[in-house]
């Protein structure tokens, strides 16, 4: 599943596609929103919220709409420029977007829904304070306190729990756990500063936005220190790195630790 540097990247390469632009046909090929006509509509911006992306419209009479959608497991937003062969099977595509210069297609999107941009708060309001979001020091202590709240349970558990905080999956979970010392199975109570912990987190998801890549290490040949490493040499100290899994059953999800540098409590 893209993490929240992805998804936000996702959402960039819509606003230089769309932003400002007037629809000039829409296509939505989701049982609820099949008859739905957008066409006239202005898109603001996309928006992020997580791994959530919120495509901001005004329709003619001045109605402020939001396009909800989510990339789940397989989906992706991909742009062309209007004449050019459509991006993607056409069998995949759920939503079309298209402007006098520019198509948009979401194909295989995990979610789609459409509803007043005022409502926003209604699919995204019980997440948790978003790490490529603005920060500010009440956001802080919001992450903070919902990631302490639950001192024994499972920090990449908690990690990947988007109520606790939203934007980070498995990549940043093991990167940012292995960059705190800090074993991904163990519980939460072992997390000596939560807060620079997710400060840690968010620089390291915000680097990654900018360059298009996770890079931890600094080293482009070995540009992860844990991540998919399982059995290799920890680029620290040379331990067999270690493999688990995390996460509410029927949800679990992969991670990686070195014992050596990230022991269990």
């Amino acid at each position: 599943m893209p993490e929240g540097d992805a998804v936000r990247r996702t959402a960039d390469r819509l606003d230089r596609a769309l932003a400002g632009q007037v629809l000039t046909s829409t296509d939505f090929r989701v049982p609820q929103l099949a008859t739905t006509d957008l066409a006239g509509a202005t898109v603001e911006r996309t928006a992020t919220h997580g791994k959530h992306l919120l495509t901001r419209l005004t329709t003619p009479a001045g109605e402020r709409l939001t396009l909800h959608t989510h990339l789940k497991m397989e989906g992706s937003w991909r742009t062309a420029a209007v004449g050019e062969r459509r991006p993607g099977p056409a069998a995949d595509a759920r939503v079309v977007l298209e402007t006098d210069r520019v198509v948009a297609v979401g194909l295989r999107l995990g979610l789609v829904e459409l509803l007043a941009t005022a409502d926003e708060h209604t699919v995204v309001g019980h997440l948790g304070p978003d790490l490529l979001g603005p920060w500010s020091s009440d956001d802080r202590a919001e992450a903070v306190a919902r990631l302490v709240a639950r001192p024994d349970r499972v920090l990449g558990e908690a990690l990947l729990d988007q109520t606790v905080v939203a934007g980070i999956g498995t990549i940043w979970l093991a990167e940012s756990c292995f960059v705190a010392g800090m074993c991904p199975v163990g519980p939460v109570s072992a997390v000596r500063d939560p807060g620079r912990f997710l400060d840690r987190a968010r620089q390291m998801l915000q680097s990654a936005m900018r360059t298009g890549r996770p890079l931890t290490t600094g080293d482009r040949r070995n540009p992860v220190w844990a991540y998919r490493r399982h059995r290799q040499p920890c680029l620290r100290c040379r331990t067999p790195l270690e493999a688990g899994t995390v996460g509410e059953p029927g949800r679990e999800r992969t991670t990686y630790w070195c014992p050596h540098c990230q022991p269990r409590p």
